[in-house]
């Protein structure tokens, strides 16, 4: 299937620019040498269509030995989204899921009303050195979803639609764009998908959907003759045409949808309509009532004391 091609805004078209809602810097934290830069949610903006949070994690080059550990912790309200440009994660979680993820698959897992997950470096892959790079997201669920059956879906690259045409390729993570559709299971309407682009080539954004951003993972893109470096989150007006230029090799997170039906509460892992809901989460987390990720047991993280 081909990409299109729309020749408009041209460089320096005012309108285009105008399109800009806003851009968002992440703020970068170091973990312990391992940096991850947030994006979502901003001092701004909570929610670009059902995403509520969105953070890039690497890159970095992780010694034998050094690894991801992150230890059993809980979710409600929403749906995590694991993407990897490079190195490999091993995921469990409390519906007794065991799977390895790696570049160019998608583990979309379900919380609704409750499930507990960990996220560690598996064995075999802690014995080498190894770049590791990728974006966590989170999808809020419409408050009729919220409260639905936990569930976890791992997909693989192959079955994920791949569009490619004149230097670019766009992989579709979820939902539709383009004329091609993810087979994950959403619970609104959204798109999601890793686009790579060669310098000079152009891409036009599909103004369907009503809430639309771009993220810089790699490289730096143009919108009408302004450029944007990586790390940075670009934020679009409704129904606006927009075309993203490559100034140099890029790679760029394409992501939005419909807007969410109302603003959400977050806390810690915890994402709600209801201020109440997420007092009861943290009550459960506290006194074990969250069900146990089996082969990893023993360990958790406790409930923040904020």
């Amino acid at each position: 299937m081909s990409l299109p091609h729309v020749p408009d805004p041209m460089p320096g078209d005012a309108a285009a620019a105008d399109a800009i809602e806003m851009v968002i810097v992440p703020r970068a934290r170091d973990l312990g040498g391992f940096e991850v830069r947030r994006a979502l949610p901003a001092a701004r903006k909570q929610m670009i269509g059902p995403f509520i949070f969105f953070d890039q994690f690497g890159p970095v080059l992780m010694k034998a030995g050094q690894g991801i550990d992150v230890r059993p912790h809980p979710h409600i309200g929403l749906s995590t989204v694991t993407w990897l440009f490079d190195g490999s994660i091993f995921h469990r979680d409390s519906l007794g899921s065991e799977q390895p993820i790696a570049p160019g698959e998608l583990n979309w897992m379900t919380a609704g009303r409750g499930i507990v997950h960990s996220e560690r470096t598996a064995a075999p892959d802690l014995a080498r050195e190894r770049k590791v790079f990728g974006i966590q997201s989170w999808v809020a669920l419409p408050k009729d979803h919220e409260e639905t059956t936990p569930a976890f879906e791992h997909v693989a690259m192959e079955r994920l639609p791949l569009l490619e045409d004149r230097g670019i390729s766009a992989r579709v993570v979820a939902g539709s764009l383009y004329g091609a559709a993810s087979p994950v299971k959403t619970h609104s309407d959204l798109f999601y998908a890793d686009v790579q682009m060669a310098a000079g080539t152009a891409l036009p954004l599909p103004v369907e959907h009503e809430e639309r951003g771009v993220y810089v993972a790699e490289g730096e893109i143009e919108v009408a003759g302004q450029g944007f470096e990586a790390g940075r989150l670009l934020v679009f007006r409704p129904g606006d045409a927009i075309t993203l230029r490559a100034r140099s090799n890029a790679r760029v997170m394409l992501l939005g949808g419909e807007p969410m039906d109302g603003p959400r509460h977050i806390w810690w892992n915890f994402v709600s309509s209801s201020k109440d809901r997420i007092e009861a989460a943290k009550d459960d987390w506290k006194h074990a009532r969250f069900a146990i990720v089996r082969g990893d047991e023993t360990d958790f993280i406790p409930l923040p004391e904020r």
